[in-house]
């Protein structure tokens, strides 16, 4: 089996102006079809692999051969992250989650104010590379950040809802400006997507 990029779910300049359109462009074309060129050549060494799904492999990374665990944690991850990235984004999206995701963050942080600093904090603290996750934890949501692109489902959790922090998700319109481009991001996170997730998981 080998693995595919999805299309974006919307068009390239349809985040405008929370996200440009070369930012979109290059980000997707270039750096996730990356990912997902690298993972295709890392499994062609083990075909018997193939039957497992990227979320299977993820999950159990000590299952996958040795020498191509580390291009697995790392494309896989890639690859996985992106794909949830563009999902929980939209245009004339953002505002706050509502129902049943809204009383779980009211539960799990005290009130959504709260769960955004947390999440911010998150994003804002990873040093160099990574994400920041909103992920349902045993019974619970919890945020914490990965570096570069490891994942949540290693992990045992759930990921919800997912931010690039790589400089490459922003560096075109926000050069250093990571704050800026964090509070400009709750402008079209998807909340009908997160939501889904959080009731199917």
């Amino acid at each position: 089996m080998s693995f595919e990029l999805n299309s974006l779910p919307y068009a390239y300049d349809a985040l405008d102006p929370y996200i440009d359109t070369l930012t979109m462009q290059i980000h997707h074309d270039k750096h996730h079809a990356a990912y997902v060129n690298n993972l295709n050549l890392a499994m062609e060494k083990h075909p018997e692999m193939s039957s497992k799904s990227l979320e299977a492999l993820l999950s159990d990374l000590n299952a996958v051969p040795e020498d191509i665990r580390t291009a697995v944690r790392n494309h896989g991850g890639g690859a996985w992250n992106h794909d949830l990235f563009w999902q929980v984004m939209a245009p004339k999206a953002g505002g706050e989650p509502q129902a049943g995701l809204a009383s779980a963050i009211a539960s799990a942080f005290g009130n959504f104010a709260n769960f955004k600093a947390e999440f911010e904090k998150a994003a804002m603290g990873r040093f160099g590379s990574g994400w920041a996750w909103l992920v349902k934890k045993g019974n619970g949501l919890a945020v914490f950040s990965t570096a570069n692109q490891d994942n949540p489902i290693s992990d045992g959790m759930a990921p919800l809802l997912a931010l690039d922090v790589w400089e490459h998700a922003y560096y075109l319109k926000y050069q250093n400006r990571r704050a800026e481009y964090v509070g400009n991001w709750w402008n079209v996170v998807n909340w009908a997507e997160v939501a889904r997730r959080y009731s199917s998981k």
